[in-house]
């Protein structure tokens, strides 16, 4: 085989025979040709579909180019999706990694293709009212599950450092608010920097944290609300787990224009579960009484969060974004990092 695979608008990507050898070599019972098939969305590390006549793979790899040191770790999301799997939570099988840009000009791994359902809206409109709480208490479970991998048991002991989490957290997101000046300054995400510094809780944990678990990063059984597979792992690291169940829960605080939110959804009446509840569920799962500080994990994923979308603004304001997308994403900076100061405020006038 000497064609090569295109792109979705005809671009030649790579040649389709190195690929094959690799994947006769690394993917047991493997038989061409290939027809690849770029998933779209925003993924930084470019995701393609493999059809075979056996059936379909999936193919994730760093972009072309020069790259940022660190970034688009593909090696490092084959690493801990295998470490999962053996450990028996929902992952894809990874075939393997290859590490020779000659096969396809860059690094890439390729996993097993798992059918299932993905759901882009967190309230979970387009099911049935009866069915929906059932689908939130298999993605609570599942993180719960997660936060309770050993992790040195895993081999993943070195994926990241013990301790100190949300301190070099809050430091770097700071730093980067801070020292970029195209974006400008804004008075709550000045005061988040301050007061989160301050107000560090006392409780330091390390557990394996995903960094993006949001419903639209799983994939549920084609007919049922079992998690089937846990998907992104570009942002997983040790880290604190109540900062990353913090994260996944701050959808009942964050409006469902602005990345996936259902503050504003009638719950009771959608036939979804209320944040106390849903902690609550999280909670008898992880062993824990409670989550005192949820408030401060909440206002520092919505200070991360709007770190990153103030860097994306700066991006725009020097004409270096490449997305078509970033003017309109950026927008929301000044209303999270009030949503962020807010949950502060609020924890403060209810203590």
């Amino acid at each position: 085989m000497n064609g090569a695979i295109k792109a979705a608008r005809g671009q030649p990507e790579w040649e389709e025979a190195p690929l094959s050898d690799w994947m006769t070599a690394h993917v047991p019972a493997f038989a061409g040709p290939i027809v690849a098939e770029r998933f779209a969305g925003g993924q930084s590390n470019p995701t393609y579909r493999l059809r075979t006549p056996g059936g379909s793979y999936v193919l994730r790899r760093k972009p072309s180019g020069t790259l940022l040191k660190g970034a688009h770790a593909v090696e490092r999301e084959a690493r801990v999706i295998g470490a999962l799997g053996e450990a028996g939570f929902p992952v894809p099988k990874v075939y393997g990694l290859c590490t020779d840009d000659a096969v396809i000009g860059s690094w890439f791994y390729v996993m097993e293709m798992i059918e299932g359902r993905i759901f882009w809206d967190a309230s979970l409109s387009e099911l049935p009212k009866e069915q929906r709480a059932a689908y939130f208490d298999a993605m609570n479970a599942t993180l719960a599950q997660l936060h309770r991998v050993d992790h040195r048991a895993a081999g993943l002991e070195d994926y990241g450092r013990t301790g100190g989490y949300i301190e070099r957290q809050v430091r770097r997101w700071s730093r980067q608010y801070q020292e970029d000046e195209a974006a400008g300054r804004n008075a709550d995400m000045d005061r988040l920097v301050d007061w989160l510094s301050e107000n560090i809780p006392a409780d330091d944990q390390t557990a394996i944290v995903h960094g993006d678990y949001r419903i639209d990063n799983l994939i549920f059984h084609p007919a049922g609300h079992k998690v089937i597979a846990v998907l992104d792992w570009e942002l997983s690291t040790l880290g604190h787990p109540l900062a990353d169940f913090a994260y996944h829960a701050m959808m009942f605080r964050m409006p469902p224009e602005i990345i996936g939110g259902i503050h504003g959804v009638e719950l009771a009446a959608s036939g979804l579960p209320d944040e106390a509840a849903y902690v609550a569920a999280y909670c008898r799962r992880t062993g824990r009484d409670e989550l005192p500080d949820l408030d401060y994990y909440v206002a520092f994923n919505m200070f991360r969060f709007a770190a990153i979308l103030h860097g994306i603004r700066g991006r725009v304001n020097r004409g270096t974004a490449a997305s078509a997308e970033a003017a309109a994403l950026s927008s929301h900076f000044e209303r999270v990092a009030g949503l962020g100061w807010h949950q502060i405020r609020k924890a403060a006038l209810s203590a």
